[in-house]
């Protein structure tokens, strides 16, 4: 279904731009081209490489925001491929289980593969390499899990609670997704998208990718970190309508002291996966005269709400078209309207199932097909707010991260115990942090590099403070307000929460 959608977007919208960065622009006409020639290419190396049978090729691609990326995505999916769309910010321990447990048969990427991911046969298309994984990729695998018939693409949670789990979605879901954010937030064909946000998340993937397309509107995909100063210089150069990135991106803009009139010229700007701080949204607005929209989505089930006019107690915005919120403890019936419950939802755009962890998602679904959230929130003059987390999970600048998987980590690398939290900077930035006992000789040094071995690095605790002894509580477990007391003491309080 999504070969034939984007075949006929790009033969609709032929002569328009389509999807830029700093090295390349495509009109719509031109993607069709580079699509064309990348599945050309793909087609010819694959079918020398191995005999594929009636097996859908399942490809990883692992690389930066880029027009090519665009290319790859679209190609893949006019060869047929089953493409797989994975943060390169993944620690390799992580891609490593990603391409044994899904069962890949080949990478595209922009750098160099991590040791354990042996290659069979490599060539170059379209600036990116195509790696074989294994001998006899594409072939019969024992164990390898078979992906549902209707199943067009992959994308990955954040693996805050182990390896990245990754979710199968329909033609058809993606396809929802992208028409209920273009018709619920009036995305047009004189639309400019500047995008920061990474092309495997699903901010940018359900609100910048097809639905920009369905539009006839441009995609602007920039590379690198977000700094205020590369992001002031694309506000100048192409003059978005829509900015779409994470809280940290509008942070930073507000460390600039001068004026940045552009931003009050954006249409729409989108923030995601933690809600932008009220005092952010406010400086925001009162010294740029820019109102920052907190879309609220989730993996599994795709984009949830908008709200077009975005004020400090409108919280995440309302429900998009095809999306129905309960609240309540998962198995335990809802709350009233307007209480405070755990956000149970269900959408047009949900995920079908985990391909890697039989029976997770179906787990989360009660018998109506809600799916649990795991977030807390309420219903308020219909529009969503939320009020934490119902788990173990921290949101470090719009990452999610498990504190017990971080944990179990440092106790792998000689910690006795260990204590893991966030705490707030002097710039009001969050930041992970870790208080952590264990014998003399081990030290912060030791215990960052080895979770960086084990963990994506937005997992790392950017402090890891070494002391004798944790105090305990009456059963043995330890004190949150001590660690953070020990913690505060020895970084001089130099951090405010």
């Amino acid at each position: 279904m999504l070969n034939q959608v984007y075949t006929d977007l790009l033969t609709q919208h032929a002569d328009r731009l389509a999807v830029a960065d700093t090295q390349r622009r495509l009109t719509y006409a031109e993607l069709d081209t580079a699509a064309e020639e990348f599945r050309t290419e793909f087609d010819g190396w694959w079918s020398e490489a191995v005999a594929r049978g009636e097996a859908r090729p399942r490809v990883v691609i692992l690389a930066a925001n880029s027009a090519s990326y665009v290319v790859a995505y679209v190609g893949l999916l006019r060869a047929g491929a089953l493409p797989f769309l994975l943060d390169p910010a993944l620690a390799p321990e992580e891609v490593r289980a990603v391409v044994a447990g899904c069962g890949i048969d080949a990478v595209v990427h922009d750098r160099p593969l991590y040791p354990g991911i042996e290659p069979s046969g490599s060539v170059t298309s379209g600036g990116y390499a195509l790696t074989r994984t294994a001998p006899g990729a594409g072939e019969p695998m024992a164990d390898r899990p078979e992906p549902l018939a209707s199943t067009e693409v992959c994308r990955f949670t954040s693996g805050s609670t182990g390896s990245p789990s990754c979710i199968e979605f329909s033609g058809t879901a993606v396809h929802n997704a992208a028409l209920s954010w273009r018709d619920a937030t009036g995305l047009g064909a004189d639309d400019r998208i500047l995008c920061f946000a990474g092309l495997f998340n699903g901010l940018a993937f359900n609100t910048s990718l097809l639905a920009a397309f369905l539009a006839g509107a441009a995609l602007w995909l920039p590379s690198g970190l977000p700094t205020s100063g590369q992001v002031i210089r694309f506000l100048r150069e192409i003059r978005p309508t829509r900015l779409t990135g994470f809280p940290a991106l509008y942070e930073s803009l507000l460390r600039r002291p001068e004026p940045i009139p552009e931003l009050a010229e954006l249409k729409v700007a989108l923030s995601s996966a933690a809600p932008l701080k009220p005092t952010t949204a406010e400086e925001l607005r009162t010294r740029h005269g820019l109102a920052v929209c907190n879309y609220y989505g989730v993996a599994e089930t795709g984009p949830l709400t908008f709200d077009p006019f975005p004020a400090p107690d409108h919280g995440q915005g309302r429900p998009l078209p095809g999306v129905e919120f309960v609240f309540g403890v998962f198995g335990d019936g809802t709350v009233a309207t307007g209480e405070t419950g755990e956000i149970r939802v269900r959408s047009t755009s949900m995920g079908s199932r985990y391909l890697n962890a039989p029976g997770a998602f179906e787990a989360r679904l009660d018998r109506d097909g809600f799916y649990a959230t795991h977030d807390l929130g309420s219903l308020r003059d219909g529009r969503l707010h939320l009020s934490g987390r119902a788990g173990s999970r921290l949101n470090i600048g719009g990452r999610k991260i498990d504190s017990v998987e971080v944990r179990r980590v440092l106790l792998a690398s000689g910690a006795t115990e260990a204590v893991v939290f966030a705490v707030d900077k002097r710039n009001g930035d969050p930041m992970l942090a870790a208080v952590v006992s264990g014998p003399e000789g081990l030290t912060e040094d030791a215990l960052r590099g080895r979770c960086l071995e084990r963990l994506a690095s937005y997992k790392v605790p950017e402090r890891v403070v070494v002391v004798p002894e944790i105090p305990t509580t009456g059963v043995g477990k330890p004190r949150m307000s001590a660690a953070r007391e020990l913690f505060h003491k020895a970084t001089d309080s130099a951090f405010t929460s």
